[in-house]
């Protein structure tokens, strides 16, 4: 489905249950919703400069980390209204947002913060200062509410204390340089977080490493769906599918090679399709789609 306005996207989310996909439309500064099931696109919000994008389990609510607008959102998916937001000390990439204890986690654009916003009042309740540079992604376990937060320029990822709201451990992973996509498998216990020198890494929860495969370089975002145990990573014109385990390395399981740039993408948790965001940079036009991909055996 091509998409209203030129331009590129960043990350994208499906919120299975209420049949929506999100998707950051940086070029328009706007959150674009699609129909989930007839892939029609429903609207865009003009939220600012966004990035991240994460929504709460009842569907009345849509958070969006504003880019350089320095701002986290609050919207209303189904009458495509900003309700509020709440300024923060710097640009916005990707956010996580914890249903159990309603904190939205902001991360800093290039920069060395997690900023923390408190979901019901939509104030910041904290800051959190990392040990590095360039946070890229964070995940959330859902049992223990454990933040985990790649560090690009480290080559580490940082666990976030759910009740202190500081940084409690290190995981250095030293065969992976510019951390990128990283998922957490909430049934395997397993952080799997992937590097742009083509290297995607399985540790366990508390930071053992227990895998190591290669991927295709300079992967962007990744996306799991919990109930497959699949993981679809976007790079170049194409993504590829793996497949994890509890106790083997990931295996590939397909490909999608294209013609048009992606790097994002999502699970449908109710179909299992994947729905990525790309733009065709063919003659300059820079038209942008969304497409929906299916994954079969």
């Amino acid at each position: 489905m091509p998409v209203p306005l030129a331009g590129g996207f960043d990350y994208v989310t499906v919120d299975a249950a209420h049949r929506r996909v999100y998707a950051a439309h940086t070029a328009a500064n706007s959150l674009l919703i699609v129909n989930a099931d007839s892939g029609a696109i429903e609207h865009q919000i003009a939220v600012g400069p966004m990035h991240g994008v994460a929504y709460t389990a009842d569907g009345s609510k849509v958070y969006t980390g504003n880019g350089d607008a320095r701002s986290v959102s609050e919207s209303d998916p189904a009458t495509f209204k900003v309700l509020r937001s709440v300024a923060v000390a710097g640009p916005v990439d990707a956010i996580a947002f914890d249903e159990a204890n309603k904190h939205i986690y902001a991360d800093e654009d290039d920069g060395t913060r997690i900023f923390v916003i408190d979901a019901a009042t939509m104030k910041q309740v904290a800051t959190i200062e990392l040990p590095g540079h360039k946070p890229e992604y964070l995940a959330i376990d859902p049992s223990t509410h454990t933040v985990y937060q790649n560090i690009a320029d480290k080559s580490e990822v940082v666990t976030i204390d759910p009740d202190k709201l500081d940084v409690a451990t290190t995981i250095p992973t030293p065969e992976l340089v510019s951390n990128h996509p990283l998922q957490f498998d909430a049934a395997f216990k397993q952080l799997v977080v992937g590097g742009a020198n083509g290297v995607l890494s399985v540790y366990d929860a508390a930071g053992k490493k227990q895998f190591e495969t290669t991927m295709p370089a300079h992967v962007d975002q990744c996306d799991l769906d919990p109930q497959t145990h699949r993981l679809a990573c976007a790079a170049g014109t194409g993504f590829t599918v793996f497949q994890l385990a509890a106790d083997a390395p990931p295996k590939v399981i397909g490909t999608y090679a294209g013609s048009y740039r992606m790097h994002t993408l999502a699970f449908d948790g109710k179909t299992h399709d994947v729905w990525a965001v790309m733009v065709d940079q063919a003659g300059g036009t820079n038209t942008g789609y969304v497409q929906r991909f299916s994954v079969r055996p």
